[in-house]
């Protein structure tokens, strides 16, 4: 079993605080119950390190998670920082983090609960099942291309310009990761981009294409589907699809709808992973999707399953603890099964809890099922 493994914790605004409280419990339940020991940074980042130091995220903290084996990431941002220079605003700390540590694929599952199949605005027969990774291009694209900004033309007309920008290099890790992933997975990788359109897209559809043919990966089927008909696709038949592969806006996009098609943010999970380096080692963020809700921080609302089932991944993808991440994956849906649910996704007939209540049950969970 792994031990003293290193971990940057970044609980960051908002509920993440809360949420992040109830990862430390499952730490301890595995120092206790799985002979896993993690040794446990915790620093600030966001608004909180902006009311701290007056930056987003510290140079220190940036190294620190170079160095660490992962980061948990809570969550940034609050209508009090809106006003801020876009450079210390809460999520100019992410963005650094994610370009810092060359996180370039961002992995968003979003999969089904049974107990939460009401949630959905589709119909149970639609998403049942449902078992969806997008993987994301994440430090490149529309989001970090040059030039960018203001611009004033001759005659006076105010312009502005996003450039969407990539490399041959940056497409192809990507599509490497969706690859892999397909592999043990469904053996199936629809890349989504607007080669109609975007010259970018043509590009970004030829070299997965050639990735796909060079990389000896015969044994995944590779579909192409254009952005916007991906996005309808999710809604109409979502079990289609296995792994689907895209740019950042793409990405940021076509992961919304899928999320939403499980029926709640507050569920579900992602990581963002760097390249493998000569150790065999990777950089790693975990986060989850929900963001900061500061409407309702602080009032034991929050539901932390999309926390602890980014810690899932963690186990999974950063430790190689199939193991632990399949019993709090497992226990999470015995939670559910029961009947208790957080705010968020309470419906009639159910047990309303607290945030650390919710994390409660899951560790007793995880004591029925480790016995």
């Amino acid at each position: 079993m792994a031990s003293n493994k290193n971990l940057l914790m970044l609980p960051g605004d908002g509920i993440g605080p809360e949420v992040c409280g109830e990862v430390r419990k499952v730490l301890d339940w595995m120092d206790k119950r799985r002979a896993v020991t993690f040794d446990v940074k915790e620093d600030l980042v966001g608004g909180a390190a902006y009311d701290a130091h007056g930056v987003s995220v510290r140079d220190d903290t940036v190294e620190d998670a170079k160095n660490a084996d992962a980061v948990l990431f809570g969550a940034v941002g609050g209508p009090q920082y809106d006003s801020l220079p876009w450079d210390v605003r809460p999520e100019a700390g992410l963005l650094r983090l994610r370009k810092d540590l060359d996180l370039f694929a961002n992995l968003r599952p979003a999969v089904t609960f049974d107990a939460l199949l009401d949630a959905s605005t589709l119909k149970p027969e639609v998403i049942q099942g449902l078992d969806i990774m997008i993987v994301r291009e994440l430090t490149a694209g529309v989001y970090f291309g040059e030039p960018r900004g203001m611009q004033t033309l001759p005659d006076g007309t105010e312009r502005c310009i996003d450039t969407q920008s990539y490399t041959k290099a940056e497409i192809e890790r990507v599509a490497d990761v969706a690859f892999d992933l397909a592999r043990k997975r469904g053996k199936k990788v629809t890349s989504a981009e607007k080669a109609n359109v975007m010259k970018t897209g043509v590009f970004w559809r030829e070299t997965v294409a050639e990735v796909h043919k060079k990389g000896g990966y015969d044994d995944i089927e590779l579909g192409n589907m254009y952005a916007d008909n991906c996005a309808m696709q999710l809604v109409r038949n979502p079990k289609q699809f296995d792994v689907i592969v895209c740019d950042n806006l793409f990405g940021d996009i076509l992961s919304d709808v899928a999320a939403m098609l499980t029926g709640s943010l507050g569920m579900l999970p992602s990581a963002s992973l760097g390249a493998v380096d000569e150790t065999g080692r990777r950089k790693a963020l975990y986060e989850p999707v929900h963001g900061s809700a500061p409407d309702i921080a602080g009032q034991g609302m929050a539901n932390p399953f999309a926390m602890l089932l980014s810690f899932a991944m963690c186990l999974r993808y950063s430790f190689d603890l199939q193991e632990d991440a399949d019993l709090i994956e497992q226990a999470a849906q015995a939670v559910l099964s029961q009947g208790v649910r957080t705010g968020d996704i309470m419906t009639p007939g159910c047990e309303q809890v607290s945030t650390r209540e919710m994390g409660d049950r899951l560790i007793a969970e995880l004591d029925k099922r480790a016995a």
